[in-house]
């Protein structure tokens, strides 16, 4: 793929600075926790301090706090309903944030419980009352979006992964979804069950291995719902599922803002987005810039876009 940069050296040796930085943090061997996460600054350099005007960086759910209290201007998160618990004051946050998008980086995904049929257990609530010794994969960062949520769901019944632990069960901790100390436990039958995310890597292999979707109680999806936790399906066929299920919308990855960001930086933001549209890898096929900006399957949309994205969007849109 072609990236045609900006005229000038200075543009080259920022893409230099660019390249160096994405080769550390994408060093597969950097465990979750490490330096794993990058921050973009743009500002002035021409004295003997660096003056940050524009702070983007990547991180946490948690991440939110440093936005909001103007340590940096923008963080992007996974998955969308974690900003939506920042501005609602809700679940992870203990009040309201100040906080806008300024753009969505398409992405669909669905969170599910899955266990095995030898277990015998119907429910998640089924885990309590038998306090059973589940041997249960799950990311291995305890700051993981993923174990953020799963906590949030366990809390419903009055119970947590210690407890499993407790219990005599164990946790399979992994990395990526597909970590081989997921997936050869899974070929050869030790495992009880996944919670997990990134259906599309994991999903089929564990239905070939006789794991089953577990039903959230409607109760259950009302008190997620109200931390900012979609009901959504994930349709028979869709990553090789087996049946209709009634999940959790793990979609979305939105770049935000503290909402007195000036209108100006923000359009600029999003008025990126669509001039580096062809160099920005993009996981969902279709109409990227769309995605970027509204409400889809792909970008779900809960917290409000920033002015001045609004207004990029309102003007770019008009002009097609």
């Amino acid at each position: 793929m072609s990236e045609p940069l900006p005229r000038g050296a200075n543009f080259r040796r920022a893409k230099f600075l660019w390249e160096i930085g994405l080769n550390v943090a994408g060093n597969p061997e950097t465990p979750y926790g490490g330096d794993r996460d990058v921050c973009i600054t743009v500002g002035n350099g021409s004295g003997d301090a660096f003056r940050p005007a524009l702070r983007m960086a990547t991180g946490s759910p948690i991440l939110a706090h440093e936005v909001a209290r103007g340590g940096i201007e923008a963080a992007m998160v996974n998955p969308s309903a974690f900003l939506t618990q920042a501005v609602r004051g809700v679940g992870l946050f203990d009040k309201p944030l100040p906080l806008r998008m300024l753009a969505m980086y398409p992405s669909h995904d669905r969170f599910v419980f899955m266990v095995h049929p030898k277990t015998g257990l119907k429910s998640l609530k089924d885990i309590k009352d038998r306090k059973y010794p589940l041997h249960v994969s799950i990311k291995e960062d305890i700051t993981h979006s993923t174990r953020v949520f799963i906590d949030q769901a366990l809390s419903f019944y009055g119970f947590s992964l210690a407890d499993i632990v407790a219990w005599g069960g164990k946790l399979n901790v992994t990395g990526a979804p597909n970590d081989i100390r997921r997936m050869t436990p899974l070929a050869a039958g030790e495992l009880d069950a996944i919670f997990d995310e990134g259906l599309t890597i994991w999903l089929p292999d564990a239905v070939k291995h006789g794991l089953e979707f577990i039903d959230l109680a409607p109760d259950h999806f009302e008190y997620l719902a109200a931390l900012g936790w979609r009901r959504v399906l994930l349709p028979k066929g869709k990553w090789s599922s087996p049946v209709d299920h009634w999940c959790i919308d793990y979609s979305g990855w939105p770049l935000y803002a503290r909402e007195d960001l000036p209108e100006k930086i923000a359009y600029e933001v999003a008025r990126g987005v669509a001039a580096r549209h062809a160099q920005i890898v993009w996981e969902e096929e279709g109409d990227e810039l769309a995605m970027a900006f509204t409400e889809t399957p792909a970008s779900p949309m809960d917290a409000p876009l920033h002015p001045g994205a609004a207004r990029f969007w309102k003007e770019y849109s008009e002009r097609k």
